[in-house]
């Protein structure tokens, strides 16, 4: 595979370069820092860039943090340790990932969300009914999604 023949930005660059990217989808100040050093800005203007870009509103971390998990807990996609995980692979500091999950994970109810992400994924699923095989799945997929075991088993027998 060949690489691209990337030439190193001037500063005047740089700015338009990070603005640009931010006007296809959110980053975080990691990412953008990533980004501006795969191009070969020195550290010292991409953290100039960064901080024009926050003074501006552009880059906001607690903002997109806020999207993103709001975003996966409504969808079904990840919830509790998972959402954790990904935020902090996605480039949110520790302190940003609590800042923003507390709340959000204090005010759902886990046990009905097993109940909705399982309902989207299997509809009509009877526990009681359903093949070893069948229950292993189901758990299986609603353990990667981060529901706890505790909370997967309550849900799923309250049906019966």
């Amino acid at each position: 595979m060949k690489s691209k023949n990337i030439e190193p930005f001037v500063p005047d660059q740089a700015y338009p370069y990070a603005l640009r990217l931010l006007t296809g989808r959110d980053y975080t100040v990691s990412r953008i820092k990533e980004k501006l050093a795969k191009r070969g800005v020195p550290e010292q203007d991409a953290e100039e860039v960064i901080l024009r870009l926050q003074r501006e509103g552009w880059l906001d971390d607690t903002r997109y943090a806020g999207r993103f998990a709001e975003s996966a807990l409504s969808s079904g996609r990840f919830y509790g340790a998972r959402l954790r995980l990904e935020m902090r692979r996605r480039g949110f500091t520790p302190d940003v990932v609590n800042e923003t999950l507390t709340p959000l994970l204090a005010e759902s109810d886990e046990f009905s969300e097993v109940r909705s992400a399982a309902e989207r994924r299997y509809p009509g699923f009877s526990y009681s009914t359903a093949s070893d095989r069948d229950k292993r799945r189901l758990i299986g997929f609603l353990q990667r999604r981060g529901y706890g075991f505790s909370a997967i088993m309550q849900a799923l027998r309250a049906e019966e």
